[in-house]
């Protein structure tokens, strides 16, 4: 096993020496950037569904990683789709259905899933009160690497 210690990240080329007892290993560190509110982003599906990114392509320009909440209504439906990222789910309302080429998956509340790149899913709420969840893409969403269904 290798000692805490030993595991430690060290500082990059580039950081620069604080005072001692300042950031981690006495390294400059950058200062943590508030989110102040996130981008209401179009989406698709048969029924209005809100979708607030909070970190992302449009949000705060992250292009390795989105994190967005979602909150959909009983019945909303989207078309499937084969995106070229991983989408990690976390349901904190309701049921999300995951459908994919093996079946589907009824994600409740406390519950989440995994959905592989390139794996084919479709995301629906079909039952009562439909899900609020949140979904975070590595790399991020976007519309040039969903590949929707036709």
């Amino acid at each position: 096993m290798v000692p805490f210690q030993d595991s430690v990240p060290q500082p990059g080329p580039g950081s620069r020496p604080l005072a001692p007892g300042a950031g981690h290993a006495g390294m400059m560190s950058a200062m943590p950037k508030l989110i102040e509110q996130p981008s209401v982003i179009q989406c698709v599906g048969t029924k209005p569904k809100v979708i607030q990114e909070y970190a992302g392509r449009v949000n705060s320009g992250h292009g390795a990683v989105s994190v967005a909440r979602m909150v959909s209504p009983e019945g909303w439906e989207e078309p499937g789709q084969r995106p070229e990222f991983e989408e990690i789910t976390v349901v904190l309302k309701g049921t999300l259905r995951v459908e994919h080429e093996g079946g589907a998956l009824d994600v409740r509340a406390g519950q989440a899933v995994v959905a592989a790149r390139g794996e084919w899913v479709r995301y629906s709420t079909p039952a009562a009160g439909g899900a609020e969840y949140v979904a975070v893409c590595l790399p991020a969403f976007s519309p040039d690497t969903v590949h929707r269904d036709a």
